[in-house]
């Protein structure tokens, strides 16, 4: 059986896309549940340092860096953030409370984001990104220009 393949910017692209979709989502019900103050007192049951930061940072990074993410716009940057939160949340929190909280059930939605922002830090955004439209036009842009300006 012959099956045509996609380019790999392809891939990356809809796990990006999901992944932002999933990101945004959680981001969307720590404020229906309650916002920086439930979710800091969260942290601080967590056992996190500065819960009051982690409180306000956590949900406001899933909110705005899911819709990037899933936008394609600063998606590597982002990813790094998201790294840093997946690594905290599904290795060292989840690890050590006990279910319907921790344990793997609750980790391991954590470890594929984990994967998936490991994976869009090494590769980019893939195809669509906004931020691959926006340097293209620029640099079409750039080019019509120079030809123009050397004659």
């Amino acid at each position: 059986m012959n099956v045509r393949t996609l380019p790999t910017a392809w891939g990356i692209t809809i796990v990006r896309v999901m992944a932002g979709i999933i990101i945004f989502w959680a981001g969307v019900e720590k404020f229906q549940a309650g916002g920086f103050p439930t979710w800091t007192r969260s942290m601080a049951n967590f056992g996190f340092p500065m819960p009051e930061f982690w409180g306000a940072f956590i949900p406001l990074l899933e909110l705005i860096g899911g819709l990037l993410l899933l936008l394609g716009f600063g998606a590597r940057w982002v990813a790094i953030l998201f790294i840093i939160e997946y690594f905290g949340t599904g290795l060292v929190i989840k690890t050590r409370a006990a279910p319907p909280f921790g344990g793997w059930d609750s980790m391991r939605i954590d470890l594929m984001l984990l994967a998936t922002v490991v994976a869009i830090v090494l590769v980019g955004p893939g195809a669509f990104a906004l931020e691959s439209v926006l340097t293209r036009r620029s640099r079409d842009q750039a080019a019509v220009a120079e030809p123009a300006a050397s004659s």
